[in-house]
């Protein structure tokens, strides 16, 4: 099916966009004390060249506690770090290319280390355990208020280093998802068990992060039936995620991205869960999961979606975008070196020309 849409410029909001190809947000290792090195800079610069409308970054720890105590997980905090990302920044936009660094709290699930535990999403001293863990600290709504905090700052903090948006981690059972998601939420005070409480932490972070930098410069990543990290599908989720999109398009945000990782062995998104967003939300939708060419083109020209973000063919194409314009072949992913921390597997995919 010959592209149409795909390759043609789209504006979000106050941004100009090449095309309407986004590059996924990966999670990426190769930031040794969670610092960005020249290396991220060379990788996102030259996926930047090669024409993709929007890059998302990997996602990008907001505060202390969400660290995680993984040493090559990048933060967004803290003068080296931002640093790190000022240099990944202007590279970006030195290239051409339009970024957001993806804001990340991994909540229960953060790998545990030298007796730390995460932070979790219930009161007292049980609540749900994601398999294979041994549970974190309790929140109180304190600790809520700071890390809805953080979360503000964090997109101060990309605003003034240059970026030109910021997207929220709601996805795959990481904090946000741990307080929406029913079976995950375990508390009994005004963040648990109505959908309005469990929703209320999700909207908390947004609107703070809206009022840092504006609706315009603010989206959110959601997995709607995703299970990644152990996290169980139930009854009510329809109904759950379709109050969560009117509240999103109540705020004004500039965009939601949903994710399908049904190519990847998780259930798929329903069509009418995608349908409900694509009519209650008013924003842009990026769908992402699985997308080739073809079908990217095929559900613009639909109206099911206004971006498509592609993942792994990204990472292994920094000219993805003339390739699939132009027919190329395409680099297979070297999966050894996904989560390697040296520039082998990041920086040294060869382009078409």
């Amino acid at each position: 099916m010959p592209a149409q849409q795909l390759f043609q410029p789209f504006r979000l909001k106050s941004l100009e966009l090449k095309n309407r190809m986004v590059m996924a947000p990966m999670t990426r290792s190769f930031s040794p004390g969670g610092v960005p090195a020249s290396n991220v800079a060379d990788y996102y610069a030259r996926r930047a060249a090669g024409e993709v409308g929007l890059i998302v970054s990997e996602g990008t720890v907001v505060n202390r506690p969400a660290s995680s105590n993984d040493p090559n997980i990048p933060r967004f905090y803290g003068e080296q770090p931002l640093r790190g990302w000022k240099a990944v920044i202007d590279k970006v936009h030195a290239a051409g290319g339009v970024m957001a660094p993806q804001l990340w709290h991994m909540g229960v699930v953060a790998p545990r280390g030298s007796g730390w535990l995460p932070p979790a999403p219930f009161e007292g001293p049980s609540g749900y355990v994601a398999p294979g863990k041994i549970g974190g600290v309790a929140m109180t709504e304190h600790d809520i208020a700071e890390t809805i905090r953080a979360f503000a700052q964090a997109a101060r903090e990309a605003k003034a280093l240059g970026f030109d948006a910021v997207e929220i981690h709601g996805a795959h059972g990481y904090l946000i998802d741990q307080f929406f998601w029913h079976p995950t939420n375990q508390r009994t005070d005004r963040y648990g068990g109505s959908i309005e409480n469990r929703a209320r932490f999700v909207l908390e972070v947004a609107d703070a992060a809206i009022r840092a930098i504006g609706r315009d410069k603010v989206g959110i990543r959601l997995s709607p039936f995703g299970v990644f990290n152990d996290m169980p599908v139930y009854a009510a989720m329809a109904a759950d995620y379709t109050y969560l999109a009117r509240e999103l398009n109540a705020l004004g945000l500039a965009y939601i991205h949903l994710v399908d990782h049904s190519p990847m062995g998780a259930p798929p998104v329903p069509d009418s869960m995608k349908a409900t967003f694509r009519s209650v939300f008013k924003g842009a939708l990026i769908l992402s999961g699985g997308y080739d060419a073809a079908r990217a083109e095929s559900d613009l020209a639909a109206g099911k979606c206004d971006l498509v973000a592609v993942g792994r063919p990204f990472l292994a194409n920094p000219d993805l975008v003339t390739r699939l314009e132009r027919g190329l072949p395409l680099n297979a992913p070297d999966f050894a070196t996904f989560y390697t921390p040296g520039p082998k597997g990041y920086t040294d995919y060869p382009t078409a020309s």
